[in-house]
């Protein structure tokens, strides 16, 4: 079951909220998108099927998607929310230069971008629309995009049929490792544990993840805690300590090493900057 609630329009584009409950490991239907929008997830993850292509879409990945673009879904670790992002032609015209850039139908969203995120949600709810929402929205979606953006001459889907299946091999590993981590799986808190786990050598998951995420597995995982800890900052956690502790950091000062890093703020900030009211720490 899918349902949408809006959170705001403005020239050219509307905000939606989509929460599904379904819980199905059968992709779904196929079905026919009739817009172009960008969807970013806020809780849980699920699988998106384009052209016999399968992604793991999860809070580290958004998806683009485009008119007549046929879809279908699958959700094996239950439901989700998602922000929707509708676009009208013509701004989405502009955003991506008239059509002159290939953009990859899934990105990679760092702690920037979730940041950004959360900001344009925080602006919906303010009312202000036609300037705090949509300058939040142009904001998001130029990071986003000139993430998505594909200057590659096409040589990455040529070569050997031997080539295609060891790259479809390694996105299966590198997909399988995201599902632990985001799982909270025990192995995942090593790199030899998790390659244990999926059956890989650590070189081979070290190598796969780089090439096939852009980022390292270290920096992976701990983009997925900050995300995590932006979460319990946004709910008003007061105690940097019991949260480092929760999320397995070897201390307070490793946790706001690791926030300042991939956010370029301490954690006390992130808390005004979410919650609007300034914590004491403990």
């Amino acid at each position: 079951m899918r349902s949408a609630r809006r959170l705001g329009t403005g020239p050219g584009f509307t905000v939606d909220v989509v929460t599904c409950v379904d819980d199905h490991r059968r992709w779904s239907p196929p079905e026919v998108g009739d817009d172009y929008r960008l969807v970013l997830v806020r809780t849980g993850r699920f699988r998106r099927k384009t052209d016999e292509v399968a992604s793991l879409v999860d809070p580290t990945t958004a998806y683009l998607g485009v008119p007549g673009q046929e879809e279908r879904f699958a959700h094996p670790a239950g439901g989700d929310v998602c922000t929707s992002l509708s676009l009208s032609p013509a701004l989405w015209r502009s955003l991506t230069g008239e059509g002159r850039r290939k953009l990859r139908p899934t990105v990679y969203v760092d702690a920037r971008v979730e940041l950004a995120h959360r900001a344009l949600l925080t602006a919906a709810r303010s009312g202000d629309q036609q300037f705090a929402l949509a300058e939040r929205l142009l904001a998001l979606l130029s990071a986003v995009l000139g993430q998505s953006s594909d200057h590659a001459d096409g040589s990455a889907t040529t070569g050997s049929k031997a080539r295609l299946v060891t790259v479809t091999r390694a996105e299966r590993l590198v997909t399988a490792a995201r599902e632990a981590i985001a799982a909270g799986h025990p192995a995942a808190e090593g790199l030899v544990p998790l390659a244990e786990l999926l059956g890989a050598s650590p070189y081979q998951l070290s190598r796969a993840f780089s090439r096939e995420m852009g980022v390292s597995l270290t920096h992976y995982r701990n983009r997925v805690r900050v995300g995590r800890a932006l979460d319990r900052l946004e709910d008003g956690e007061t105690s940097l300590a019991a949260l480092a502790v929760e999320l397995g950091f070897a201390d307070q000062a490793h946790l706001t090493r690791t926030v300042r890093r991939h956010l370029g703020h301490t954690p006390t900030a992130l808390r005004r900057l979410l919650t609007g009211r300034p914590a004491h720490e403990r």
